[in-house]
């Protein structure tokens, strides 16, 4: 990504096609897919995270998921904007499959659970590491992928969290709904 990206000029040929993107159905929508890890404790009160990194200690309470395929830096210039508008809803669907498979699907998840938060002007969403939402409105992050979310890791499904620290498969889809 080039400076003018990372500096609010978000055109970029890559990933703006919703059909390029892997389980993303429209320009709103983007999906990460990635594993649980035996670390997994989602035990973190204010926050829910998703790694590339491909291992986890157990001090990251708030990580639920490793290995995952694409980070905010990936997202198309359309989602990115549309979350930056204060007004948005930014629903984030985490579905886990059966520890063992290869995949999760997306219509037929073993376990589902969501958090719904809000975009906000300060949401930078170029890191190409990991992404976190927040219970809270801090943006002052490149990962932040949205503020005010209805709850965190530690809210989450416990049969959903045992999976994943049986190493399930997971697929995070965000839903972007731009204020009417």
């Amino acid at each position: 990504m080039s400076d003018a990206e990372i500096d609010g000029d978000d055109s970029d040929d890559s990933d703006g096609d919703a059909a390029t993107r892997p389980g993303a159905d429209d320009a709103l929508v983007e999906v990460v897919r990635a594993t649980g890890h035996e670390h997994v404790t989602a035990e973190h009160a204010s926050t829910v995270e998703f790694t590339t990194d491909d291992w986890l200690t157990p001090a990251g309470d708030c990580i639920v998921g490793v290995e995952a395929d694409r980070t905010p830096r990936d997202f198309s210039p359309e989602f990115r904007e549309a979350c930056r508008d204060a007004n948005a809803t930014i629903t984030a669907t985490i579905a886990v499959g059966e520890p063992g498979a290869a995949d999760v699907s997306l219509d037929d998840p073993a376990h589902v659970d969501a958090i719904v938060g809000r975009g906000d002007p300060g949401l930078a969403l170029v890191d190409d590491r990991s992404m976190v939402g927040r219970t809270s409105d801090y943006t002052d992050d490149e990962r932040t992928i949205f503020v005010e979310g209805d709850g965190a890791a530690a809210d989450l499904d416990r049969d959903l969290v045992a999976a994943l620290a049986e190493g399930a498969p997971t697929a995070l889809r965000l839903e972007v709904d731009p204020a009417e």
